[in-house]
């Protein structure tokens, strides 16, 4: 049985995370505490390993939904890299500090801004995106199904940043989606479903590094971690072929409610 729901969990929170371009383990991480809470078959769930396999389940996430977005052309590599460039250290210093934290602390925190952030979905666009852009140099041109999309993506906020998220996702085993995606949505002015597509090829290698940095420290327990693969494949492929047929409002609209749900979801378990 508790097999059986670690491949539902794998599957579901793919799908989801693939949709949204928040890598899923903002969904599965929450998943599991509440398991470990209310389950004794689930008592195996430390903070520590519960991040352990997020961060693995992560990868193959990533890389289902990253082949399938690049075959439709929809990841802007150049950006991509940029802000690996401060995810990859930020991911490796997050994944040791792992081990120090509290993790309640961090759900009510956490859940925090993740209603802060869904919140500026409703500022209107042009404060952040078109006016922006225009008084920028380097403006950065992108094509999706026809459309030509125009933003700018600047270095030294792209960096620090990057850093930021890679500090979480090392850190809590979220991947750092949720932060990632409403920034280049809100920040630089990328549609949503070009923000999507690259937040997943930016976790594929922020989840490798540090699925490897918590390999390292032997938290991640293969015995169960093994059933969350095959649903984080399927259900990112499925997630990314969904996402290639909404409407970018509807993929905002989506991002606004799994943000303010997951925030609900964490100050709740952070409090209780």
């Amino acid at each position: 049985m508790v097999y059986v729901i670690c491949l539902l969990i794998g599957l579901l929170t793919s799908f989801v995370g693939s949709l949204a371009g928040l890598g899923g383990g903002i969904i599965l991480v929450p998943s599991l505490l509440i398991l470990n809470t209310y389950m004794d078959a689930f008592n195996w769930a430390t903070p520590q390993a519960i991040v352990g396999i997020s961060l693995v389940t992560m990868v193959f996430t990533a890389l289902s939904s990253t082949l399938a977005y690049y075959k439709k052309g929809r990841i802007d590599f150049r950006t991509g890299w940029l802000l690996l460039s401060g995810s990859i250290p930020g991911g490796i210093a997050g994944s040791w500090m792992n081990q120090f934290v509290e993790t309640e602390q961090f759900l009510l925190f956490f859940g925090l801004l993740m209603i802060c952030i869904s919140l500026l979905f409703f500022i209107r666009r042009q404060t952040f995106g078109s006016k922006a852009t225009k008084r920028r140099r380097g403006v950065r041109t992108f094509w999706i199904d026809g459309k030509t999309y125009e933003y700018t993506v600047t270095i030294g906020p792209a960096f620090l940043l990057s850093l930021f998220v890679g500090v979480m996702s090392g850190l809590f085993g979220i991947g750092g989606g949720s932060v990632m995606v409403p920034a280049m949505i809100l920040l630089f002015g990328l549609p949503a479903h070009l923000a999507t597509a690259t937040s997943m090829f930016m976790i594929l290698f922020v989840s490798l590094i540090g699925a490897g940095t918590h390999l390292a420290l032997g938290h991640i327990m293969w015995q169960y971690a093994v059933f969350f693969i095959p649903g984080a494949w399927f259900g990112g492929k499925i997630g990314a072929f969904v996402n290639q047929r909404l409407h970018g409002r509807a993929l905002e609209w989506i991002l606004r409610l799994l943000l303010i749900m997951i925030g609900i979801r964490m100050i709740f378990q952070g409090i209780s």
